[in-house]
């Protein structure tokens, strides 16, 4: 079960769907170009869902676990006020050099601060005040846990959780006897969201699943 929704589907809503910049479709083209995982991109659709939880939330102040090439970090910040700020987290020193250099063409580049290295040192670094309005989570499945755990305390009170990949190519529905532990560790996350009294979310059938957390 690899194929949550329909190609053609998909296909259909990205183009009744507001369209990306340029430069993201650039980011993209050069991704699925040179990048054998390009398939980690979130492509427009999601990139169009972010931007308006962004602006419908009056948002300035946004983590991204997880930069990739740029693409996600680029679309959050076209749709952040003048004064704010997404703070993007990215391990791979090759991907990082990539998505700066992506960041450095946009009007919107003083917007981003990338930092290099485990996510999870970035997230021990960061200040309480002012506190986070958004979370965009789409790194290593296996943290996932640690990374909201950590992430939460940061967020405001109505503050958002964003959560990639939250049904794994459909693999969820293997449980906790999943082959491989990345999917026990989506089944995991999954299953404390949906119990933590902290939060209230929805999970949405879009791309390989995505979860909005509200931290109460």
């Amino acid at each position: 079960m690899d194929t949550i929704v329909p190609p053609a589907i998909e296909e259909y809503c990205a183009a009744h769907s507001s369209a990306p910049s340029s430069l993201l479709e650039e980011v993209q083209a050069y991704t699925t170009r040179n990048f054998t995982d390009a398939q980690m991109l979130v492509g427009a659709l999601e990139a169009a869902f972010l931007q308006l939880l962004v602006r419908t939330t009056g948002a300035r102040r946004v983590l991204e676990i997880g930069t990739f090439t740029g693409y996600s970090a680029l679309a959050m910040a076209e749709a952040l006020p003048a004064d704010g700020q997404v703070i993007t987290c990215e391990i791979d020193v090759e991907r990082a050099e990539t998505a700066q250099s992506f960041f450095a063409r946009s009007p919107h580049a003083r917007k981003i601060s990338l930092r290099v290295g485990p996510a999870l040192a970035t997230l021990g670094s960061l200040a309480p005040q002012p506190p986070l309005d958004l979370v965009f989570l789409d790194a290593d499945k296996e943290s996932y846990l640690d990374y909201y755990e950590r992430s939460l305390p940061l967020l405001k009170p109505g503050g958002l959780i964003v959560a990639d990949n939250v049904l794994w190519y459909g693999r969820v529905l293997e449980g906790q006897g999943g082959a491989s532990e990345a999917t026990r560790a989506i089944v995991r996350f999954n299953d404390l969201v949906r119990r933590d009294r902290r939060v209230e979310c929805v999970m949405i059938p879009m791309r390989d699943g995505v979860s909005v957390i509200r931290k109460r």
